[in-house]
């Protein structure tokens, strides 16, 4: 159990703490919004990590085999989607500073708790290298041991924890770069700066490995 346990939190920080573009987007929305709107984003993210662990718990490598044909246009879709959410922040960021003088009835809207966990766990989840990364690491643990349901459980609930103390974490960063950042133009380099990121890290996703 205590072997299921340890294994489950590695696998979650393994997976999450590699900083990528759904990261970065997860402290740029934290910072233009409010912690609680990047709270549920970042639930939204580990609840994706969750569900991929749990489905490479049951399915194994009749999973992995199942996503290979679909790997590529997965990819390309996540990319897509990323690029898109990267242009969407810069003219977004490039508007409101533009129209700073204008009303705050020129401002969208900036989007809800529930909106920012939904959007973010699709994101999450267009992405195939969870699932393969934790399909590994369960095969791996299958073929020195057998694994019962009920580590399993604890596998899949601790890599949920894991991911999510972490998407927390910076959760909370974003939160702080929000307040340290309150003029116009701090707000408009980080939104820019963020979707610079974001972009070349979708771009590095379409490149063959």
């Amino acid at each position: 159990m205590t072997a299921a346990l340890v294994a489950g939190l590695l696998a979650g920080y393994g997976i999450a703490v590699p900083v990528g573009a759904v990261a970065t987007y997860l402290v740029s929305l934290t910072a233009r919004t409010s912690l609680r709107t990047g709270v549920c984003a970042a639930l939204g993210i580990a609840t994706a990590d969750g569900l991929y662990a749990l489905l490479a718990a049951l399915g194994g490598s009749a999973l992995a085999t199942a996503l290979r044909p679909v790997f590529g246009p997965l990819r390309w879709a996540s990319a897509v989607l990323l690029l898109a959410l990267a242009a969407r922040g810069a003219v977004t960021a490039v508007r409101q500073y533009r129209g700073r003088r204008s009303t705050a009835r020129t401002e969208p809207p900036p989007p809800s708790p529930t909106r920012a966990y939904l959007g973010l766990l699709g994101i999450t989840l267009l992405n195939p290298i969870t699932v393969i990364y934790f399909t590994a690491l369960v095969l791996g643990t299958r073929a020195t041991d057998p694994v019962r349901p009920l580590e399993q459980g604890v596998f899949v609930v601790a890599a949920f924890l894991a991911s999510a103390s972490w998407q927390l974490l910076l959760a909370g960063g974003g939160a702080l770069l929000g307040r340290a950042l309150t003029g116009g133009r701090g707000r408009l380099v980080t939104a820019v700066v963020s979707s610079g990121v974001i972009t070349v890290l979708a771009v590095r996703m379409m490149l063959p490995a």
